[in-house]
């Protein structure tokens, strides 16, 4: 298998498949694809591991693709504006992800839940209780919002970090929360109540662009009315268009030649 990751902000990538070889992911995630690849669509192991990743905010049905004869290539976009992170992951080596951060992955990576014990991190830690858990051995393609920075925490070293942009985190990392200190900055500084505590050892992903934050930045140029006027009923028409342009995935077809 080769891959390649294109573009900038909305990126996509494509993935070149020898004969024998496979990649999944959600069913609406596909963007193009050579005329030789199949497509099978199915639960994934059962009517009870589909219900798990829908939890995690994945679809009930993957779908595989694979190349019926010769050389394949398939392509997969990015739901929101960010990078696509390739991983490689170990036999039993497992990452932490926010939910919907999954975009495909080889036939030999497990998605599966991960849930959070701690009933205040599960409360006040943005996500929730659940989150996306991905295990090797095979290569993982994850979506990240806006641009990512790594951090490699020793043992014992500690990150506080607003919530939304704790995107993906190795297995050993320890996740908690902990209340903003000061009451005038719980007020007024625009927070919220609570951080993540990140411990190390391990790696954390950290991504600048949280959804949350986008959508609540979006929300208020997608109500034309509130704005006033014609001029303001305009703009927000137009940037309600582009925005549904840049959210919504395509579909494509594709020829039976690789060609990067």
């Amino acid at each position: 298998m080769e891959y390649r990751v294109n573009g900038t902000t909305m990126q996509t990538v494509e993935i070149a498949l020898n004969p024998g070889e496979a990649v999944y992911s959600q069913t609406h995630q596909m963007a193009w694809m050579s005329t030789n690849i199949e497509m099978n669509t199915n639960t994934g192991g059962g009517v009870f591991k589909a219900i798990k990743r829908a939890f995690t905010g994945s679809s009930f049905f993957i779908t595989e693709y694979s190349p019926s004869s010769g050389r394949g290539l398939v392509a997969f976009a990015s739901i929101f504006p960010g990078q696509i992170l390739a991983k490689q992951l170990a036999a039993g080596e497992s990452l932490i992800c926010r939910k919907d951060s999954f975009l495909c992955a080889e036939h030999s990576v497990t998605l599966d839940l991960f849930f959070r014990k701690q009933i205040g991190a599960g409360l006040f830690g943005g996500e929730g209780f659940i989150l996306q858990k991905v295990t090797g051995p095979g290569t993982v393609f994850l979506d990240m919002s806006g641009e990512i920075v790594e951090k490699d925490l020793q043992a014992g070293d500690m990150l506080m970090v607003h919530v939304g942009h704790v995107g993906i985190q190795d297995q050993t990392v320890g996740f908690d929360i902990q209340m903003v200190p000061g009451f005038r900055n719980i007020l007024f500084g625009g927070q919220g109540l609570f951080l993540a505590t990140l411990t190390g050892p391990g790696k954390v992903i950290l991504q600048s662009m949280p959804i949350a934050n986008l959508a609540e930045e979006l929300a208020r140029y997608l109500h034309p009315g509130e704005s006033g006027g014609q001029g303001g009923n305009m703009a927000g028409g137009v940037l309600g268009a582009v925005v549904g342009g840049l959210l919504n995935n395509s579909g494509g077809g594709g020829g039976s030649s690789i060609k990067w």
